[in-house]
């Protein structure tokens, strides 16, 4: 999976002469303790999706063996109290906000958050508050704004929140209920770095909720939308 440590088993004669995985798209590549004559390990974690070259080198430099293992586009599933949601994540096109996400789907940040804005034919929005309107302070530090990216602000896609400073996006995300193609540009744009591709009916009942103010913050939901879990599993 992408982002996540794979291990190479290498085969061959001589091995104890010295031999280096090499790959561009594979980042901390470790060899692992423990090798012998006849076999090494190498660890890595994938930096790309797609087809990934990895090349098998004396430490010299000449190569040895080669393979072209493929990375599928990861995907998170996003478990609600009101169904599951799986989105899709495109790092070719915004590595920088789609590493920031998973980083916080591997810690388990978003569990018991909720949905706190759920803007009528618009947006739904989570990642930052939970169901008591408890702000989540402890967040990463925030990320740089990667627009243009190729990509749009269309029904279904998922994108980072911010305030009006650009590199201001954390932890908080939208669903794009509708097109909303003036985000990618408003005010500087809106980064774009996956989209729902499994369980858009669950974020148009989302999407539906009755929804009231709640001293500074408008939009949100009558009864709680929980987020019960998120996951990476592809």
């Amino acid at each position: 999976m992408y982002g996540k440590a794979v291990k190479f088993n290498v085969v061959g004669q001589n091995l104890d002469q010295g031999v280096k995985l090499v790959s561009a798209s594979c980042s901390s590549i470790t060899e692992v303790t423990g090798g012998t004559a006849t076999q090494r390990s190498f660890t890595c974690t994938p930096s790309a999706t797609g087809s990934i070259p990895l090349s098998i080198q004396t430490t010299a430099g000449t190569a040895l063996s080669a393979i072209n293992p493929v990375v599928p586009v990861p995907q998170v599933t996003m478990k609600t109290t009101l169904g599951d949601i799986v989105l899709e994540l495109y790092p070719n096109n915004a590595p920088i906000t789609v590493n920031n996400f998973l980083k916080y789907v591997s810690a388990d940040f978003y569990s018991n958050l909720i949905f706190h804005r759920i803007a009528k034919n618009f947006v739904i929005q989570g990642g930052g508050f939970n169901a008591a309107l408890q702000q989540q302070t402890a967040t990463n530090p925030a990320i740089k704004l990667e627009v243009p990216n190729g990509l749009s602000n269309l029904r279904g896609t998922v994108a980072m929140a911010r305030t009006s400073v650009l590199d201001s996006a954390t932890s908080q995300f939208f669903i794009n209920t509708v097109d909303n193609v003036f985000l990618d540009t408003s005010g500087g744009g809106y980064a774009v770095f996956g989209k729902v591709v499994t369980g858009l009916s669950v974020a148009d009942q989302i999407a539906a909720v009755p929804t009231q103010t709640v001293g500074a913050l408008t939009d949100v939901p009558v009864t709680p939308v929980v987020i019960n879990s998120m996951k990476q599993t592809q």
